[in-house]
């Protein structure tokens, strides 16, 4: 009788959840890096568009209003769940080396990495692949055209708006280079110096090339005169794009990467992104042990220990699923985290040394930006976009208002050599001609019996790290406020040292992870700026928030 009795309350709850499914959200929300790109999104939801519809708008305003982190010139991934077929892909618009690179093209006589070679001017970009990725999600999934959508982003290019505090921030930081290029020095900066508060940054020619897009879709980009404009001033500058490098770019849809936490689903980014296999590799190799009821050293001890080996594979495996074949049924198998666990240690740290050679750590930067967006119909959208380093390679092109990424620099300059943000690659992630580099970003979705959640940063090597805390967070049952807020802490394999933001490590846990073997570095500055949604199906309740770290906007309506 008992049996009977727990079969019928698993039913009841079964039916429950098919009932919950099926109800849409009662409300709609984004959560964006920068005020008046949330608010572009909201315009366009306002004229009947859908969550496709306001991701265009929505990543062609930050091509604007964020130029340090994203724009025409880079690329990304949008992660897309369409409600009506209750399907996911991944929208890979991640920037492709040109068709003229060589594997040894940073490399000097000797064999040695060139410093800055890959980080700044046209010799450093990528093939960019936002524009295409923007056409191509208006004309598949979107309801309203180009003209429309882009609208937004068009008029803040033309009119201008004054930049935040962020942005005279970031760009003081990579003035050195921004000087060295004329035209982006005209665009970006006040005549001869960094900008002040107050400073309206006005970008007609941008306009231009965003009513191009708008007219001629993808091949307002990739063809014509924006087309002939970019390669004769890329070549003219050092570069080696050529017209065939942007008549033959494509974005592709791919399959993203599932998994499972404890209770939670997860979709996440598929190679060429590494961050959903690092991010399932991690969460599979923690899922045999209760975190909350472990010290909380103890429980960061162990998070470490996962990332540390799970950041390894990263650098040996993982590249472009159209150059290299990867072990990916191995690395998101459960079986094979649980003999990753068992190398695990409560008691003591395993030197990353352990593992493989140790190389000399280097310089990483804050970067890139992320947007999530859910819909009234529960279409959901996560999408992570970069130029890759601040203001990227810190070449504008000259008539287009167009700066370029230095996404090269996401390669193995030289397998074994860690890049800008100090992540080592190896052979499946060296550069060839036509190949896409291998990124860190980490668009995702999570669904649990009750609730749903849409969540993103940017911040190089940190992001895989950031998300694994919040898709924590989200298992625990918190809100999307706490999820972008908490103090965080990240370990990549190598450097061998636990980096963390002030107030991610008290006193005590300081001295507890030091007494296992660990080496910490304390960082000045909070990093990240992640932008989380999350749709709460029993309550029938929509939350977004934005990262405190950032000036961007969470707005439900």
């Amino acid at each position: 009788m008992a049996g009977l009795r727990r079969l019928l309350a698993a039913c009841l709850l079964g039916w429950g959840l098919i009932a919950l499914a099926a109800e849409p959200p009662p409300q709609a929300a984004i959560a964006s890096a920068h005020p008046l790109a949330t608010e572009a999104g909201l315009e366009i939801l306002r004229q009947g568009g859908n969550a496709f519809d306001a991701a265009v708008a929505v990543a062609a305003a930050l091509a604007v209003v964020e130029p340090a982190g994203s724009g025409l010139g880079g690329g990304g991934f949008f992660l897309l769940h369409r409600a009506a077929d209750d399907s996911q892909v991944m929208l890979d618009g991640r920037e492709r080396a040109p068709l003229a690179a060589t594997r040894d093209m940073y490399l000097d006589p000797r064999g040695k990495v060139i410093p800055r070679a890959s980080v700044d001017g046209p010799l450093a970009a990528g093939i960019p692949g936002l524009p295409a990725a923007l056409a191509h999600l208006a004309e598949k999934d979107g309801r309203l055209p180009l003209k429309t959508t882009l609208a937004p982003a068009i008029r803040l290019a033309r009119e201008g708006f004054v930049v935040g505090d962020r942005y005279l921030r970031q760009s003081r930081s990579r003035i050195a280079v921004m000087q060295r290029y004329p035209e982006t020095a005209r665009i970006f900066l006040p005549p001869g110096r960094a900008p002040d508060p107050g400073f309206r940054l006005v970008q007609p020619d941008l306009a231009r090339v965003l009513e191009a897009i708008a007219q001629r879709g993808r091949d307002g980009f990739y063809a014509g005169w924006v087309a002939e404009r970019l390669v004769k001033e890329v070549r003219r500058a050092g570069g080696i794009w050529s017209r065939e490098d942007l008549a033959t770019y494509r974005v592709v849809e791919r399959e993203p990467v599932r998994g499972k936490y404890r209770n939670v689903r997860i979709t996440s980014a598929a190679p060429p992104s590494s961050g959903g296999v690092v991010l399932l590799e991690t969460l599979h190799i923690l899922s045999r042990w209760d975190l909350t009821d472990l010290d909380s050293a103890t429980a960061k001890h162990l998070i470490v220990e996962a990332w540390r080996r799970a950041y390894r594979d990263r650098a040996l495996y993982l590249g472009d699923p159209d150059f290299v074949t990867m072990p990916l049924g191995r690395l998101l198998n459960p079986d094979y985290a649980a003999g990753l666990r068992a190398s695990i240690r409560p008691d003591r740290a395993l030197p990353s040394a352990w593992l493989a050679s140790e190389l000399k750590p280097v310089a990483r930067g804050a970067d890139t930006t992320h947007f999530s967006i859910l819909d009234r119909k529960g279409n959901r959208v996560a999408a992570t976009l970069s130029v890759n380093y601040l203001f990227g390679s810190g070449f504008t092109v000259p008539g287009t208002g167009i700066l370029l990424n230095d996404e090269m620099d996401d390669f193995a300059a030289k397998p074994g050599t860690p890049n800008l943000y100090g992540l080592v690659g190896g052979e499946a992630n060296a550069i060839a001609p036509g190949k896409r580099m291998l990124s860190s970003m980490t668009p995702t979705f999570l669904e649990s019996p009750n609730r749903v959640g849409i969540v993103g940063t940017p911040g190089g090597s940190r992001i895989i790290s950031m998300v694994t805390l919040a898709v924590l967070d989200f298992a625990q049952g918190f809100t999307p406020a706490t999820m972008v807020a908490w103090p965080r802490f990240h370990h990549q394999y190598l450097p061998d040292e636990i980096q963390y933001e002030p107030g991610a490590l008290s006193a005590r846990e300081r001295q507890a992870l030091k007494s296992l073997g660990h080496r910490l570095q304390a960082r000045k500055r909070p990093y990240g700026n992640m932008q989380a949604i999350v749709w709460d199906r029993v309550l029938n309740r929509v939350e977004a928030a934005s990262d405190p770290r950032g000036e961007g906007s969470a707005r439900v309506e």
